[in-house]
């Protein structure tokens, strides 16, 4: 038994002092005081205790793409960012498309997470039926790439969406990718990179599909105003629709890039890749599937908030040298940053701690039927992340657990840091060091 003392416990509806009694897995009891001569202390005093962080989009890399991430250095890099739960999507090489590479990839995971897990099917333009066929594919949800990203699940003709749409079932989660292909070579043809249109047509296109289909519609990485007053609107009239934010849409901007290359740090990092002189590129850490927005955009995001159901890392690790390459891969780690820069958002009043538990903790369980986590209670799995709120450092000083060891959040100051993550009453990560081994985590059954 282990008996967590003095901390400070944040879920949406406040911040209290409380102690934590675990057993085995479980949490047993949630007292102002808690006395047990035979549990094994943990004194949390100046501590905020968090439900262990939930993180519904990651991309894992595994298989096909270890040279940059895998199941193990992904999941560590969670549990040092205080998520305990992750999902991973399907644009793998082989994608998780049918019964057969689904459970390749779910074997993996098994074999190497160290944090729970669950894995998304992906859907293709002819693989509608492939769930009334297999009632018990293990998967946590169906995504649906209504736009090109990385990999070549891209289901853009209106036909095999709305089977998808119609044929999925009812209590399951559609999540989507939307912006709208034929727009997006439009601008592309034109040298202009996925303006908000695209992602504005799709996200009402998807929002049309599950208000007609009465499916349970979840929406990536939203990042332009037009998009969160589309879902607003759907949400009122009673559509089945969720969304998420990502932290690049929230603390980085087109315009913060423009302002880094004319009189930041310049265009150009001071420190050359290992083995190379020449410097490292900023612009293409930024690039990412949607892109970053304008000011603006970004500022609409955090006065709606109240919008948005959970915020994911969307965790998309490339190598440094891909990154620099000529044509360089979409997408941006996070999952070791995305606490710390929420942390330091609430201590500037951006959001306040209780956000943080219902975006990051609450609502992910809800969103996508994650039972016994997302809070601290009796009988819910015993995750847990203790938070140093004071903690003053700087991003990038610490190691870092992804394999692609970078950050586009290098030299940023936070405050706030992860000092010890309890995964199903495991201590799992403590001060720097993860003390669980590959395969410590679990499938989450969601449904």
């Amino acid at each position: 038994m282990i008996l967590i003392q003095n901390g400070t416990l944040v879920s949406s509806n406040g911040l209290r002092r409380a102690d934590v009694l675990v057993e085995g897995e479980t949490i047993t009891a949630v007292e102002s005081k808690i006395q047990n001569p035979k549990s094994k202390i943990v004194n949390a005093e100046g501590l905020l205790v968090f439900p262990g962080l939930i993180d519904p989009h990651t991309h894992l890399r595994q298989p096909g793409g270890e040279h940059k991430e895998d199941f193990y250095t992904g999941t560590c890099a969670a549990l040092a960012g205080g998520i305990t739960s992750v999902f991973a999507m399907p644009n793998t090489s082989p994608a998780a498309v049918d019964r057969a590479s689904l459970d390749y990839a779910l074997n993996l995971a098994e074999q190497n997470a160290a944090c729970d897990y669950g894995l998304f099917l992906g859907a293709t333009n002819t693989n509608s039926k492939l769930k009334t066929q297999n009632s018990d594919l293990r998967e946590c949800g169906l995504k649906i790439y209504m736009g090109s990203s990385t990999g070549d699940l891209l289901v853009e003709d209106f036909g095999p969406q709305y089977e998808h749409f119609a044929n999925y079932p009812h209590e399951r989660v559609i999540a989507v990718h939307a912006e709208h292909e034929p727009a997006v070579r439009y601008f592309a043809a034109q040298g202009v990179r996925r303006p908000p249109i695209c992602a504005e047509l799709e996200t009402e296109r998807a929002v049309t599909l599950a208000e007609r289909c009465n499916r349970r519609l979840h929406i990536c990485h939203v990042s332009t105003r037009r998009e969160v007053e589309i879902i607003a609107e759907a949400k009122a009239r009673g559509v089945p629709v969720t969304c998420e934010f990502s932290p690049h849409h929230l603390f980085l901007s087109t315009d913060w890039v423009e302002a880094e290359e004319q009189g930041g740090r310049g265009a150009r990092e001071e420190t050359p890749l290992p083995g190379s002189s020449a410097p490292l590129l900023l612009r293409s850490l930024f690039e990412m599937n949607p892109p970053l927005r304008s000011h603006a955009d970004v500022d609409f995001l955090w006065q709606h908030l109240a919008v948005a159901d959970c915020i994911t890392t969307d965790h998309a690790p490339h190598t440094l040298e891909e990154k620099r390459s000529a044509k360089p891969p979409m997408g941006t780690p996070g999952l070791e940053t995305m606490l710390p820069l929420l942390l330091t958002a609430a201590h500037e009043g951006r959001l306040r701690f209780e956000d943080i538990a219902r975006l990051c903790c609450e609502g992910p369980a809800q969103t996508f039927n994650i039972p016994r986590k997302g809070r601290i209670l009796p009988g819910f799995d015993a995750d847990l992340t203790l938070v140093d709120p004071n903690a003053e450092w700087v991003i990038g000083d610490k190691p870092l657990f992804t394999k692609c060891n970078w950050t586009p959040f290098a030299g940023w100051p936070a405050r706030g840091t992860v000092r010890h993550v309890f995964m199903r009453g495991r201590l799992a990560f403590d001060d720097g060091q993860i003390l669980v081994e590959r395969g410590s985590g679990k499938l989450i059954r969601n449904w």
